[in-house]
């Protein structure tokens, strides 16, 4: 492996989340290890009310109601997260370059649900065309939620999005590491948004493929891993992490999160919609390499597995080809709290579990009534927290539609680890 030296070495500084039961990750840290969830009914165009994961968080506390009108749910999110992981980070640009800063946001998709809107606005005049908004095409870009963050801020730096499906906030954060690495950047914003919730499309075509979640108790209806899970739960959301070398950090005396020490991605080249377990395993396989890990070594295993039944499953043999069938890591799911944020399920989870490192708890996977045998996990944790002695190496898992694998590997960060190695 190459020497990885200070100036390579790559850690996270700052968090900014707005998930469906939280603002801000001390308050998604209690919700996860209580168990709790907010997920509840919401009513859509066409069809009946759904279970979903809808954010609740202040949308003008940097920025104001008439731009957030003129942008998009995704960008308002997205310039929420930022400007809060910066504040969480101590970072207010006296010390980084705004053109030597980079964004970089995993979508899973943008544009369905303006589009969505503006077809249904002009359906009310008789599909007049005048009636179109001429804000449409910003609004629909697909840097556009990249692009917002970056006009609040200033940041006169990079900026794009990274399209991998619902491995997009992994990717995203991945690129940071990357450009940082490069020395292209020398701050990094990463993450990834989700505005799915705004688009009855999504909706109805998990439900045609027969993989939208149903529960008469939405809070019960995502179930990872359950007998009687039947499909996903959809939910809105977002998280971005400020990324920095370590040389840099250490040198304003940062708080540090975690290190990100491996990270992978491939494609199983199958299908467009069924995952492949082989793949997934070789993934991982592939991050702890790069990680200089051998499997015994990681503590957390956070998964992808979203509560469809062969996603589930396939998940799950990966996890026993790479990690054994005896004494595993400790395994959760947080898809059983906060449902699928798409592009941001891979960084919220990771967020969630990050304070392992600080509480030495995993949090549980909830709604595990009847376990699918063939879901076994050994060191699955469930209802309730587990209390370790210690938390070393956190791995995420975040894998996406059309055969795309990701994988996160974040260690406790030790200021005399592996210093030339």
């Amino acid at each position: 492996m190459q020497a990885r030296t200070v100036q390579h070495r790559i850690v996270i500084t700052g968090a900014g989340l707005a998930a469906p039961n939280a603002s801000n990750l001390p308050e998604f840290r209690t919700r996860l290890l209580e168990g709790r969830s907010e997920i509840r009914m919401i009513e859509l165009r066409y069809m009946q009310p759904c279970p979903a994961g809808v954010c609740t968080f202040d949308e003008t506390k940097y920025r104001r109601k008439r731009e957030n009108k003129r942008g998009t749910r995704a960008g308002c999110i997205g310039v929420y997260c930022a400007n809060e992981a910066l504040i969480d980070a101590g970072i207010d640009f006296s010390g980084y370059d705004r053109a030597r800063t980079g964004v970089y946001i995993g979508l899973t998709e943008h544009g369905t649900v303006e589009t969505e809107n503006e077809v249904y606005n002009i359906s009310q005049y008789g599909y007049n065309i005048d009636y179109w908004t001429h804000h449409h095409n910003p609004r629909t870009v697909l840097n556009n939620p990249a692009g917002e963050i970056t006009m609040n801020l200033g940041i006169t730096g990079p900026h794009y999005s990274v399209g991998a499906a619902c491995a997009a906030g992994n990717a995203a954060l991945i690129q940071g590491v990357q450009m940082l690495r490069l020395g292209e950047v020398d701050l990094a914003l990463c993450g990834g948004i989700s505005e799915c919730v705004g688009s009855f499309g999504i909706f109805a075509s998990f439900r045609a493929q027969g993989a939208l979640a149903e529960h008469h108790d939405p809070a019960k209806a995502s179930r990872p891993f359950d007998a009687a899970r039947n499909g996903i739960v959809i939910s809105e959301g977002g998280c971005v992490f400020t990324l920095e070398r370590l040389d840099r950090a250490l040198a304003r005396g940062a708080k540090i999160y975690g290190e990100i020490t491996g990270y992978a991605m491939n494609s199983d080249a199958r299908d467009f919609v069924l995952p492949y377990g082989e793949r997934q395993a070789q993934c991982m396989e592939l991050a702890l390499r790069r990680a200089d890990l051998a499997p015994g070594q990681v503590t957390i295993i956070n998964t992808h597995a979203t509560g469809t039944r062969q996603g589930d499953v396939e998940e799950c043999r990966a996890i026993r080809q790479v990690f054994g069938e005896s004494a595993p890591p400790w395994i959760n799911n947080t898809k059983s709290n906060i449902g699928h944020a798409m592009g941001a399920a891979g960084v919220l989870e990771l967020a969630g579990n990050l304070p392992s490192f600080v509480d030495n708890m995993v949090h549980p996977t909830i709604n595990l009534e009847q376990p699918d045998p063939e879901c076994a996990l050994a060191g699955l944790v469930v209802d309730a927290p587990k209390q370790l002695d210690r938390v070393d190496v956190i791995l995420n898992n975040s894998f996406g539609m059309v055969g795309i694998n990701s994988v996160i590997i974040v260690e406790r960060y030790d200021r005399d680890r592996r210093q030339a190695s």
